[in-house]
């Protein structure tokens, strides 16, 4: 047997936001790009601000001495006090360079924290609809994942999450801007969520951490603000990049930043330094750490996105489709109008549009679609979603 049974087992189950992106590159050999309309990927279409030009061009044309060398396997020590200072203002809660540690990427990040923490057999407490990679990243460590719904809204309920946790849970994952559905949650349902963890901790005597996965925390919209979990257990870790909020997904940079009050504080940090290496990453990016350090309050228009998701939200609405307007992020995740959510989008592909099935995030009944992409492909999949809806007796 040339590959292991758990890869092969997972690869066979797979991502559907990659399958039907796959799919979709068929289609567009078939038809032609411009008749083919992808809301699969999260992948903005948007340039970076010129803020990162600027930054770029300054190192292109004034290069530091030894730039491109290996740095402490944490990340430069200016980068990762820059990161502390603009979470400190966003957040309130004292930091230093020494609650940062510099990652590949938010999935870096992710799993870093979990080689860390988990040990065979740990579960972590996963909400549905979820990332899909989620559950990959938890069984790269020997975790387990438990998965608990949320409600119509998508939001946590308490009553299930308390039922869920255990001798055996570690760590509860956060998305907030939430991928798939957009949802951002709120102060007091945060507070309701440390407060829980906290009782689950004093009954069990554990070490239960929030992880909160924040790579959309800055696309929020109608003037709503995020609170941080940092506010609510002191045992709260943020794991996230500069991917979405600085439109750089391939530069893969993003960081880690610990509760600076948590008890072991210095000890996890510490395994996250040598997770970091020992994983492979060996360290975050030099030239992208270098420019995110100047970057930290800049991010991508916001305003844009909230356009497309207004546009595209009344659209589908008027179609007859029920869903949740999202808050933040750029994804939305409507019902299907047919409880089969793989028969709908074929069916949706048939008119040249391409969506992901929701049980690819593990909620069946609805699908993802993705509006960071350009305007042409989101009107131009107006009339097939259209179509579609009333063929399935939508409005």
């Amino acid at each position: 047997m040339f590959m292991s049974a758990s890869v092969r087992k997972n690869m066979a189950s797979g991502s559907w936001i990659r399958r039907m992106f796959d799919e979709g590159n068929i289609l567009r050999q078939k038809y032609g790009a411009d008749k083919v309309f992808d809301l699969t990927l999260g992948n903005p279409i948007v340039e970076p601000p010129p803020e990162f030009r600027a930054e770029l061009q300054k190192l292109a044309d004034a290069p530091v001495k030894g730039m491109h060398r290996y740095m402490e396997n944490a990340g430069y020590a200016d980068t990762r006090a820059a990161v502390a200072r603009q979470l400190e203002q966003e957040t309130g809660v004292r930091l230093s360079a020494a609650d940062i540690v510099m990652t590949c990427g938010a999935a870096g990040a992710l799993n870093v924290v979990l080689k860390t923490i988990l040990n065979h057999g740990d579960e972590v407490i996963v909400f549905s609809p979820y990332f899909v990679e989620y559950l990959n990243y938890i069984d790269n460590h020997g975790g387990k994942p438990r998965i608990v719904p949320t409600d119509a809204g998508f939001q946590p309920q308490m009553d299930k999450l308390a039922a869920a946790i255990n001798k055996k849970t570690r760590a509860l994952i956060i998305d907030s801007p939430n991928n798939p559905t957009g949802v951002v949650y709120s102060e007091k349902l945060l507070k309701q969520i440390g407060n829980l963890t906290q009782q689950k901790e004093a009954e069990f005597g554990t070490a239960i951490y929030l992880l909160s996965d924040e790579p959309y925390r800055k696309l929020i919209y109608d003037g709503l603000k995020y609170p941080s979990p940092l506010l609510f257990h002191d045992k709260a870790i943020i794991v996230t990049s500069h991917s979405k909020d600085l439109a750089i997904p391939g530069e893969r940079i993003g960081y880690i930043a610990i509760n600076a009050g948590c008890p072991e504080k210095e000890e996890l940090v510490n395994g996250f330094i040598y997770c970091n290496r020992t994983l492979g990453f060996v360290n975050a990016p030099a030239l992208m750490q270098r420019i995110v350090a100047a970057l930290q309050n800049v991010t991508v228009d916001i305003a844009d996105y909230q356009r497309k998701r207004d546009f595209l939200y009344e659209n589908l609405t008027a179609m007859g489709y029920k869903t949740v307007k999202p808050q933040g992020a750029f994804y939305m995740f409507p019902a299907a109008p047919i409880p089969d959510d793989v028969e709908f989008v074929r069916a949706l592909q048939e008119k040249l549009v391409l969506a992901v099935p929701g049980q690819g995030f593990g909620l069946k009944g609805h699908f993802r679609i993705s509006y960071c992409t350009d305007d042409r492909t989101i009107a131009g999949a107006l009339e097939g979603l259209r179509y579609t809806a009333k063929r399935f007796g939508l409005k």
